[in-house]
């Protein structure tokens, strides 16, 4: 049984963010997703699902024509899921010599040929780095949720001021998984580009994820439905611009639209020196704009509370 991949390839030109200096993020996070994929179903031995992703911090760029490796590893299992911890390595091909890019915890259910849950063998720790992953994985589960709670309480009403950015498109056969939706790591890349083009608008530069959380997948995206994103600017810290981006879908013969997914980003923009520059603060002016400020606030004390996962040994 299969417990852990690592996938080895090159980052493309194509991969490249606006100015074709680094990897962009939405990319890394399709990365992400088909390594985490593939080591839970090897696992399983069963077709996967993506249900959450979390704790990516991208703590080092990534440029394209770079050597990739992304390692994938079971950390826990409840009944019929599995904890995925992910770490993404850059390396230049001509020295082989790797660089921490980014890490991250992902949550797959295994589900039968009819889409149901289906029940996944218990793991244990083999090593020592398994068992610090197993316990921080374990520890996360009831923050997880109370995290989820609070980022589903914040609403976009139309009291709100602060600057919001709207994609919306038809999920196109090209962005097909093997189960016949759309790729969960398409459907992330799709989150940071209306994030993206929401912190470009306030801040009038090019801006760069450092962290993305609280990815909850609720349901697929089915091919040929109408996909709309709206990301939303809730929060700045002196570098900082926290968005909150929904995802809805529906069928377009009925334009009814659900809730698909949610996910928190932490976008900077960065001086010539490559550190994060003092940005413009955020004006709340109404009710609901503060309101919102606030729930960010506690949400980002609440991860501020959580100790990293550890990084295994190469």
């Amino acid at each position: 049984m299969q417990d852990r991949i690592t996938l080895r390839f090159l980052a493309a030109p194509t991969d490249a963010a606006h100015g074709g200096g680094t990897v962009q993020a939405g990319r890394v996070l399709e990365w992400i997703d088909k390594a985490g994929f593939a080591c839970a179903a090897g696992y399983s031995g069963s077709y996967c699902v993506t249900a959450y992703v979390g704790n990516v911090h991208y703590t080092a760029p990534i440029r394209p024509g770079s050597l990739i490796e992304a390692t994938a590893r079971i950390t826990h299992t409840g009944r019929t899921s599995m904890h995925v911890f992910v770490t993404v390595e850059a390396a230049d091909p001509r020295t082989g010599e790797f660089e921490v890019a980014l890490d991250c915890l992902l949550v797959f259910v295994a589900v039968d040929e009819h889409g149901r849950a289906k029940p996944v063998q218990p793991w244990r720790p083999r090593t020592s780095d398994d068992e610090l992953l197993a316990r921080g994985s374990e520890e996360r589960v009831e923050a997880r949720r109370h995290i989820h709670d609070l980022q589903r309480e914040i609403e976009f009403s139309g009291d709100m001021t602060t600057p919001a950015e709207t994609f919306r498109f038809l999920a196109n056969p090209g962005d097909v998984n093997w189960g016949g939706n759309a790729h969960g790591g398409i459907v992330m890349r799709w989150i940071d580009e209306t994030a993206t083009a929401c912190a470009a608008r306030y801040t009038g530069a090019e801006p760069v994820a450092v962290y993305t959380g609280g990815i909850h997948f609720y349901r697929p995206i089915h091919i040929g439905d109408v996909v709309e994103i709206e990301a939303r600017l809730l929060h700045t810290g002196p570098h900082s611009m926290h968005i909150l981006a929904r995802t809805r879908s529906g069928d377009p013969r009925t334009g009814e639209l659900e809730l698909a997914t949610q996910c928190m980003s932490v976008y900077v923009v960065r001086g010539d020196d490559g550190d994060a520059i003092a940005l413009p603060q955020l004006a709340l002016t109404s009710d609901a704009d503060r309101r919102a400020d606030a729930q960010v606030r506690e949400i980002v004390a609440q991860r501020a509370a959580l100790a990293p996962l550890p990084v295994p040994r190469r």
